[in-house]
Order: C-alpha cells, then sequence, then structure tokens
C-alpha cells in the first residue's frame, strides 16, 4: 500500500535479496516517502513489466535502482532497457560496498557507464540514515526534477514553433534556470494564460513563480525576473573587466575575486558561453557523474559572485580604447551607451557559431533550426527524426542528449572518420545507442518547411547525390569564428580572428621592453583566454586553466606598473 498519492513519482527498487532490498526500500521510504511512491520488484522480468506499464499509464518514474546481479540478468541490461522505454528517468546500479575491488561489477560500472546505460552506480545502504547513499539519490532526484521541468521558477508558454520563445527557452536553459514550456494551445498553456488574464495573446509570455506576467520580454527584462543584474549601478572603475562569461572567464573571476581584485564580468548572453548548452560534459575533473555545462557554469557563477565578483548580462562589448582612461587605464564601451574603466582586460569573448550558409534554413532558425546544442527543444522533437550537424564533442554531446526523446538521430559529418575529432567516451556511447546513425562524408544541402522545419536536403560529399528526408530539427555544431572582430586593430589576431598571445604577439608587433606573458596581446594588461585564443585547445577544461593561470600574470604586470597595492589585492 502506498503512503503517498496515486499519481506521486515512483522510486523503483529491483534486487533479489530480500534482505538487502528490505534495508534499501527502508531508507528510500523514510527519506523519502511523503514525496514518492517507493515500489519493489524482485526479479528483472518483474522491473521491466513494471517500467512498461509506467509508460503505458503514463506515470512518472523518476528512478530506477537495480542491484548488477539478479541471476540469469544484470542491473545493467535491465537499466539499458529502462533507458529505451523511460528515458528521462534516472538510473542507479546497486552494488556492495567494497565490491569495486571485485574485477567483474567493476567492469560491469565501467562498460554500463561508458555506453550511458546507467547515470552512475549507487552504493547500498548498509546502516540507518546513510547519508552517502543519500547524497547519491538526492542529487539524481534533483537533476531528474530539473530535466522534467517538475522543479521550475519560470514558465514559458507560446506557440510550439515560435523562434522568439525558442530563444527564451535556451536562454533560461543555458543559464540554469528551472523553467517549464508549455504550448500556448495545450491545456496547461491555455489554463496558465487564461489566469493571468492573456488568453487571446498570441507572443510569447514569461510567468513568474509570484503570478507576475511578462508579455515577450526582452533578453535583459527576462535575466532581471531571475535576478540577474544587467545593469552597472554606480561603479564605473574596476581592477580587472572580464569580457565573456564562459568557463575561461568565470575561472578568471573565482580568482580575479577571491585575490582581491575588483572584478566586473560582462556576459552577452548566457553564463556558460557556449559550454552552458552541453547537455552532459563526462571526462570535466571533479564530476564522475558527468556535469551539464549549464550545471557547471551556475556553480562557477556563484562561487564567484561569493567572492565579491560583479556580473552584468545581456551587454556586450563594442569598443576598446586603449590606455584612453586615467592613469592610462584601458575604456570598455558597452552597448546602451555605458562605459567602465579597467587596469587589465581579459578578453574570454569565446567563438560565434558557423552559420551554414543555406538561405531557406535561415529562415527556419529558431523553428526546427538551431545552432548548438539547444537542450530546450529536445521534448519539442521526441518521437521524431532529427539531424545533428557536426563531428565534435559537442555534437556528440547532443546527439545523445537527444537520442532520449527522438525516434531517430542522424549525425552529418563532413569528415570520414569521428575518431580525429570526438573522445572515446563519446563515440562508444555513439555506436551503442541504437538510436544513433552517423553519416560520414555528409553535408546539408538544403530544406523546407511550412512555419517550422519539416524535411532536410542532405548531399553526398563524394558523389555530389543529394537526398529528401523527414526531420523535425537539425542541430547545428560545426565549430564557429571568434568573437574578436569588434576589436581595436592593435590587438593583433591570426588569419582566422583569433587573438595572439605571448610569444605570437611578441612576434606581431610587441613594443615594450618587456616580453608579454604567455596570456597577453599584443597591447599590454589586455589578455585572451580560451577559444578566442589563437591555437587554444578548445576544451573547456582548458578553457579553465587559461582562466586561472591569468590571474597570476595580471598581478605580475601590474606589479612591473608600480601598483602595489592593486597587485597584492590589498585595500
Amino acid at each position: 500500500m502506498s503512503s503517498v498519492e496515486p499519481f506521486a513519482p515512483i522510486l523503483l527498487v529491483v534486487d533479489d535479496d530480500p534482505e538487502a532490498l528490505a534495508r534499501t526500500v527502508g531508507e528510500l521510504r523514510g527519506r523519502y516517502g511523503s514525496d514518492y511512491d517507493v515500489e519493489t520488484a524482485g526479479s528483472a522480468a518483474a522491473a521491466l513489466r513494471r517500467v512498461e506499464e509506467c509508460r503505458a499509464e503514463g506515470l512518472e518514474l523518476a528512478l530506477v535502482l537495480a542491484d548488477q546481479w539478479l541471476g540469469s540478468a544484470t542491473g545493467a541490461d535491465v537499466l539499458a532497457r529502462v533507458r529505451a522505454l523511460c528515458p528521462q528517468a534516472k538510473r542507479g546500479l546497486l552494488v556492495d560496498w567494497g565490491s569495486w575491488g571485485d574485477r567483474p561489477t567493476a567492469e560491469a560500472i565501467h562498460r554500463a557507464m561508458a555506453l550511458g546505460h546507467i547515470d552512475y552506480y549507487v552504493l547500498k545502504p548498509w546502516r540507518e540514515r546513510d547519508e552517502h547513499f543519500h547524497r547519491t539519490i538526492t542529487e539524481l532526484l534533483l537533476e531528474w526534477s530539473r530535466a522534467t521541468g517538475s522543479l521550475h521558477e519560470l514558465a514559458v508558454v507560446a506557440e510550439r514553433w515560435s523562434p522568439r520563445a525558442h530563444e527564451l527557452r535556451d536562454l533560461l536553459t543555458r543559464n540554469g534556470v528551472p523553467h517549464a514550456a508549455h504550448d500556448r494551445d495545450s491545456e496547461r498553456g491555455a489554463a496558465l494564460l487564461r489566469d493571468a488574464g492573456l488568453a487571446d495573446e498570441r507572443r510569447p509570455v514569461v510567468l513568474r513563480y509570484d503570478g507576475v506576467a511578462m508579455v515577450d520580454p526582452s533578453n535583459a527584462e527576462l535575466a532581471g525576473a531571475y535576478g540577474v543584474s544587467t545593469d552597472l549601478g554606480g561603479e564605473r572603475h574596476y581592477d580587472v573587466v572580464v569580457l565573456g562569461a564562459g568557463p575561461g572567464g568565470l575561472s578568471a573571476a573565482v580568482y580575479g575575486a577571491s585575490e582581491g581584485l575588483r572584478t566586473l564580468v560582462v556576459e552577452c548572453e548566457s553564463i556558460g558561453g557556449q559550454a552552458g548548452s552541453s547537455s552532459l560534459i563526462r571526462n570535466y575533473l571533479g564530476f564522475p557523474r558527468g556535469v551539464s555545462g549549464a550545471e557547471l557554469a551556475q556553480r562557477a557563477y556563484q562561487q564567484a559572485w561569493v567572492f565579491g565578483a560583479r556580473f552584468v548580462l545581456m551587454r556586450e562589448a563594442v569598443a576598446l580604447r586603449v590606455g584612453a582612461g586615467e592613469h592610462g587605464r584601458h575604456v570598455l564601451e558597452l552597448d546602451g551607451g555605458l562605459e567602465v574603466t579597467a587596469r587589465a582586460v581579459v578578453l574570454a569573448t569565446g567563438i560565434r557559431y558557423r552559420l551554414l550558409g543555406v538561405p531557406e534554413l535561415d529562415r527556419l532558425v529558431g523553428a526546427g533550426v538551431y545552432y548548438g546544442a539547444s537542450v530546450s527543444e529536445a521534448a519539442s522533437v521526441a518521437g521524431r527524426p532529427v539531424f545533428v550537424v557536426g563531428g565534435g564533442n559537442s555534437a556528440g554531446q547532443a546527439a545523445l542528449h537527444l537520442a532520449r526523446t527522438a525516434s531517430r538521430v542522424t549525425m552529418l559529418v563532413r569528415g570520414r572518420s569521428l575518431a580525429e575529432s570526438m573522445s572515446r567516451y563519446l563515440l562508444d556511447a555513439i555506436e551503442a545507442a541504437g538510436t544513433i546513425d552517423v553519416r560520414l562524408g555528409a553535408e546539408v544541402a538544403g530544406g523546407s518547411g511550412n512555419g517550422r522545419l519539416q524535411r532536410l536536403r542532405v548531399r553526398d560529399t563524394a558523389t555530389g547525390e543529394t537526398t529528401d528526408e523527414e526531420a523535425a530539427g537539425v542541430f547545428v555544431l560545426i565549430g564557429g569564428r571568434p568573437r574578436a572582430e569588434w576589436l581595436p586593430p592593435a590587438v593583433a589576431r591570426d588569419r582566422w580572428g583569433y587573438v595572439l598571445t605571448g610569444r605570437a604577439a611578441e612576434d606581431a608587433g610587441w613594443d615594450e621592453a618587456r616580453p608579454p606573458t604567455p596570456l597577453e596581446t599584443t597591447v599590454p594588461l589586455v589578455f585572451a583566454v580560451g577559444d578566442v585564443r589563437s591555437h587554444s585547445v578548445k576544451r573547456a577544461a582548458s578553457a579553465v586553466g587559461d582562466g586561472s593561470v591569468v590571474i597570476g600574470q595580471v598581478h605580475e604586470c601590474l606589479a612591473r606598473v608600480g601598483d602595489p597595492s592593486i597587485a597584492t589585492g590589498t585595500p
């Protein structure tokens, strides 16, 4: 007999050891029983029957925990099937404490993780109030709540294929803001609009948890709705201004603010930059289960904010006047007429997505054509075929995320191999997914649709032959170009537009008596980190490394120009 409401989300535990099953269920019911319905299965067959029932009846399956050794079956096999039936459910492989030393169990964990069959392994509780067990369970349930929209602060109600609604949802997703999205013609969407007195409104509407309704808010108004500043207030002078809040910029902000530098971060779009759109980064140090780009960025943002870094979003730098301020400070002009000065500037502006250059698809951007992973659109393509264009890690992560809901994901890759551009763990997961096709030597040649993408034209680069195929969405991740075109000529760039630093900057026109530091540009006290820097490694961890190292170089250069108070961070 369940002790909660009949339609509460379900936690399903699968174990053929009655004693272990009872212990796990006891811990779950004691901690989560008022909000979740905890169910049991004593065999793989019984578990899969219940999962199929949940799917058929539309019940929410939040978490499935399965013991690895289930007689003739394995928990990993059960959870692989759960992934196919209920892709939103989190999946944990139950193992005994210390069993990582058992080779078959360890190999099962490694393989299940590599293939994406489980989210992580879970140590069985071995005592009452096993907080280690509960920490893992709580984190899995938090991830499930965020992914399903059951935990949200805002709701977006709009017409299904509205490009502006896509932009709003994408900004919320990349900024890590829990939100729900509803079609205005759905029962729930219509009710929300009716309750807000906006039943006839055709433009996108954003509803806050406190009932405040915003009709087609600007990006700045949207940011303000979830508590992020889009203005500077009265302060205009900083020790360090960081342009860009991707991994490199956030890292520079953390280290700058923590070492006493008055630090400002300016971001034109969303916290996390392009990395913020990654659905799951599995190889980032310190996150064994993997971490979404938005989650990683939000943690870094909060860390920098707690240290005292200032942030201003939805503002873009439009000009840099080198040494034009008082005492030789650099002056930065921001859109909207704002100006700030800084002793040092860190360029962390990253790159813009490269466009396909197909006119008929340009008209459908936001309505089936998306640049970047667009995690927010996974639900809109559920049960339908989609395409991912690109062969890098970001494309692989997007394909795996979309495969959870789409009927089929086809990756279009111009090259003849994925191995040269994608990490091994992603290759293994794609090969095992079952619903992902990789088409090498292929490119987008065109597309069509009535108000939204419906068909995509694909060209074989070797033969020139084209085919028209059904497509609910195409997600384009084919690299990009650096956000550096606004910089003055004094900041030298390579032939592709990436900013030169270190030895390359010295060779390109450095005229100071001292050599530039490794991350310094051709302008003293202007630095570049992350993807915007020439010959950088295009990885989040590499950008974070740049951001941490650059602050030491800022201190070094400030000390050389004779400002020890700033260089040491003292008042």
